[in-house]
């Protein structure tokens, strides 16, 4: 009698056991198979590795970026350029 009682201390896990493994003997049989898969989507496969070729490709051909050459951008956007103050200064100074 001791073994039984021991073993209704484990009846959820048992239970969770089986559950799982119906569930997943259940999606292999319902579920398609795998060159089904393959051959539905092979046109999403194609295009996508030749897009990741592509970017490694001109990521190995291009020559890496100067940090000089965003400045001019990053300064246009953080700030006011100069001639953009001056031009407004000198129509401020006009319309005086």
């Amino acid at each position: 009698m001791e073994i039984p009682e021991k073993l209704l201390k484990f009846k959820f896990h048992f239970l969770f056991a089986l559950i799982l493994c119906l569930t997943l003997y259940a999606i292999t049989l319902i579920a398609p198979r795998f060159l089904t898969i393959l051959a539905y989507f092979w046109p999403l496969f194609l295009s996508t590795a030749l897009f990741l070729f592509a970017v490694v490709v001109f990521g190995k051909t291009t020559l890496p970026v100067t940090e000089a050459s965003g400045e001019g951008l990053l300064d246009y956007v953080a700030g006011q350029p100069e001639h953009v103050v001056e031009s407004y200064k000198s129509a401020e100074q006009n319309q005086s």
